[in-house]
């Protein structure tokens, strides 16, 4: 219990350093993992079932040669790639934004170091110093985020991509 206490005094200092803009940052980096676990959720456990159903319809078919039977696989091929890139692009949003939100910090933080300049003149350093680790944190969390988006968004996208082409390659055409 005492490290949780601990862990949450951490993050409370690390949030009061860098500014309120941490709390967006979080927020994003919350709902674009949320969104990555559900893919991934999706690609182990709902995507098999629709795969297995699309293949099996194809194979009961007697006619898969004519262009009615290439229309009919062709939509299902596209439901099914529809289906696999459902929030995908707003995964790779979200971890766009999240340097971007973090640099939203870094101009709040350069805003609170001009305003402690206009006050107090350049004289006092250490005024100074909590406007910049409040520039500077915001920046270093958004990238931060974004990079754990970009590893495991780029593993996803490429996990769709090949469930895919094995799709394509499992309902063969004539």
């Amino acid at each position: 219990m005492l490290f949780l206490i601990e862990l949450w005094e951490s993050v409370r200092d690390f949030i009061a350093t860098g500014g309120d803009v941490l709390y967006i940052v979080a927020a994003a980096l919350f709902v674009m993992w949320v969104l990555m676990i559900e893919r991934y959720w999706f690609l182990v456990s709902g995507y098999p079932v629709i795969f297995k159903k699309m293949v099996t319809d194809w194979d009961a078919r007697t006619d898969t040669n004519s262009w009615y039977a290439h229309r009919i696989r062709e939509a299902w091929i596209s439901q099914a790639s529809d289906k696999l890139s459902e929030r995908m692009l707003l995964i790779k949003t979200l971890v766009a934004m999240c340097p971007l939100i973090g640099l939203l910090g870094t101009v709040t933080g350069m805003i609170s170091v001009f305003e402690v300049m206009a006050v107090t003149g350049t004289g006092n350093p250490r005024l100074m110093a909590g406007g910049i680790s409040m520039a500077t944190i915001p920046t270093m969390a958004g990238m931060v985020a974004a990079l754990s988006g970009v590893f495991f968004s780029s593993r996803l996208e490429a996990k769709v991509k090949m469930l895919k082409e094995e799709l394509i390659d499992s309902m063969p055409h004539h």
